[in-house]
């Protein structure tokens, strides 16, 4: 079994960098309506896989996902590839995303294998997040429950594009290498998601208040 790891010794400054941009910006969202998935690229299994994964992930932060979206019908979209190039013979997607040529281009240039793209409503809630998952040699190494667990996680809040370049979200745990959220990002999460915090903000003293939520919920025991 994975040891328990210690949470940062300085949670507001722990959760400021989780919502840091490369830019130096403090851009917070989470979603104002339930996700409606739809996954494309993998099979049955692989379908089961990420919407048993992205339900999980939906009930920490207190929702449960819908069928589909009233205006959208799905809003929370996963896309498989073997090549970027795959991307342009998918008319819907390039109806989607504005510049999918140029992006896919810039995504093989950089030999990337994964993006994320969030729709936002008029209160800067997100509203959509299309996952662009290139399925190359070292993520066919990952475990799909793994990758499943990840995508969830990184699509259900705007994180920093650093946010978790330095290490994995992700814990293994139990004899039969069941994973799960990192005890301190569950915290993250559902906190994230109180109804008293907006659904999205710039000021960076919105870290103050989820981490104030998160060492709260730390010394109740909640994990």
């Amino acid at each position: 079994m994975a040891m328990a790891e210690a949470d940062p010794p300085d949670a507001a400054a722990a959760v400021a960098a989780l919502f840091t941009h490369g830019d130096g910006t403090f851009r917070f969202a989470r979603w104002g309506r339930r996700p409606a998935p739809m996954v494309y690229g993998t099979d049955d299994a692989g379908v089961r896989i990420f919407e048993e994964a992205l339900g999980s992930v939906a009930r920490l932060a207190g929702m449960e996902l819908a069928a589909t979206d009233p205006e959208l019908g799905a809003n929370f979209l996963v896309f498989f590839c073997r090549d970027w190039a795959e991307l342009g013979e998918l008319p819907a997607l390039g109806q989607l995303i504005p510049g999918l040529d140029a992006l896919a281009h810039r995504l093989a240039a950089a030999r990337a294998n994964q993006y994320r793209l969030f729709g936002f409503d008029e209160d800067g809630a997100i509203r959509a997040c299309i996952s662009l998952i290139r399925y190359d040699a070292a993520l066919q190494q990952v475990p799909a429950g793994t990758l499943a667990l990840s995508q969830a996680l990184q699509g259900l809040l705007l994180w920093s594009d650093r946010a978790f370049a330095g290490e994995s979200p992700i814990v293994s745990v139990g004899d039969r290498a069941g994973v799960v959220l990192k005890p301190w990002l569950r915290r993250v999460l559902r906190a994230a998601y109180d109804p008293a915090l907006p659904a999205a903000g710039r000021d960076a003293a919105l870290a103050l208040r989820i981490a104030a939520r998160v060492q709260l919920a730390e010394e109740a025991g909640h994990a």
